[in-house]
């Protein structure tokens, strides 16, 4: 049996290990157009590579998915984070969890996960094809020819497709010729920009908060990074995945609501400040912070109420207090436009779910051809989701099952 991967990043490679591990007698060629497999590992956490996310359980884990959740929940049973932490293990490659939840090799140095992969691939004597892409796809008898970029043409049994997301229709159409649904793409994971903003003034702050976007069920809570251009950090990135489909609607034009307090609502905050009063009441409101918020931020928040910091907290008035109050739990800003997230570009979109097995990741339309990875409509929020999803898909896909 002859079978190509197609795509050499995080579902190809393990894909085509799989394929080798549980085939060995099977000819196992991986294909990457580019000459650097394994790209995205390499720049994901910084260059640290945030391998999965400890999240054990498998509707739990699938809940972190905003396209895919219930196709995932099957696969997850196939293989999950605790294989993923193991298969690494087993190559030397141990995984530390951060408060967070998210995992990263001990070493924090993406290329312990490359290395790992590209040596078990060695090992197994998988071929490796570099700037070797493929142009198309034919059906030839019960297996494939591919059609590469070097105007040669090559027959396959098996097809493993793991080329990633596309941000553009186009980018699907040789697997959409072979009759597949193509999910339209749209990004997802990106950060919000807010011009000329005063904000933007307070970058490298970063305040733990609800966001809510307006108009729609989308929130989120978490820390919020505020940057050059706007708004970025856990919260805003999750809302952004939630919200992939809205917001692009909305041509990225909305306004976003935010509760600095982390969702403690008004009546709340009044309580605690009368709780909390003998605190700080002869203290100076610039210097006796009650919500323990980043100084920067507090100094922001009283000028924009107009609220001098060197006021004595008795002697702020009920109703510069309630200005406080309400700008903390109920601040407003005017999203226009979009970044997208470092280089960890993430697609909403792909191959329909609905023409793929969850079980076996084999087309229900085209016998024999696979997928895994987010070629598919598959995509998770930040944290180490992504990666999980690709990872397992690669391993169910490299079972090669009917």
């Amino acid at each position: 049996m002859k079978v190509a991967i197609i795509g050499g990043g995080a579902a190809g490679f393990f894909s085509a290990i799989s394929a080798k591990t549980n085939h060995p007698t099977a000819e196992v060629v991986l294909l990457e157009k580019t000459d650097k497999p394994l790209a995205k590992v390499r720049i994901s956490g910084g260059g640290r590579c945030n391998v999965t996310h400890a999240c054990h359980g498998t509707r739990k884990l699938a809940s972190n998915y905003p396209r895919g959740e219930r196709f995932l929940r099957k696969a997850f049973e196939q293989f999950a984070v605790k294989d993923t932490v193991d298969w690494f293990a087993q190559r030397n490659v141990d995984l530390k969890t951060e408060p967070d939840g998210r995992m990263f090799p001990i070493t924090d140095d993406s290329r312990s996960v490359i290395t790992a992969l590209m040596n078990e691939a060695e090992k197994l004597k998988v071929q490796i094809r570099l700037k070797c892409g493929v142009t198309g796809i034919e059906k030839a008898g019960n297996g494939f020819q591919l059609n590469l970029t070097n105007d040669r043409a090559e027959l396959f049994d098996r097809i493993i497709v793991t080329t990633g997301g596309h941000p553009k229709p186009e980018g699907y159409a040789w697997l959409r010729s072979l009759g597949h649904a193509i999910v339209p793409p749209v990004p997802s994971l990106f950060t919000f920009n807010m011009p000329e903003d005063p904000i933007r003034e307070l970058m490298g702050v970063v305040v733990p908060a609800r966001v809510r976007i307006i108009g729609t069920d989308v929130e989120s809570s978490g820390p919020v990074l505020i940057t050059h251009w706007g708004m970025s950090g856990p919260a805003i990135l999750r809302s952004s995945a939630w919200g992939a489909r809205l917001l692009q609607e909305k041509g990225y034009n909305f306004t976003l609501q935010i509760n600095w307090l982390s969702g403690m609502s008004e009546d709340q905050a009044r309580q605690f400040l009368v709780e909390h009063a003998t605190e700080f009441d002869r203290k100076q409101i610039g210097n006796a912070n009650p919500f323990d918020l980043p100084k920067r931020f507090w100094s922001f928040v009283l000028n924009n109420v107009g609220v001098s910091a060197e006021r004595i907290w008795s002697e702020v008035t009920k109703k510069d207090k309630n200005r406080t109050i309400d700008l903390l739990t109920n601040d407003r800003y005017n999203v226009r436009g979009k970044t997208t997230f470092k280089e960890e570009f993430v697609t909403a979109g792909g191959i329909s779910l609905e023409e793929v097995s969850p079980t076996t990741m084999q087309s229900v339309i085209v016998p024999g051809l696979y997928f895994a990875g987010e070629v598919l409509d598959i995509d998770g929020i930040t944290g180490g989701f992504n990666f999980q999803a690709a990872w397992t898909t690669g391993h169910i896909a490299g079972l090669l099952k009917d």
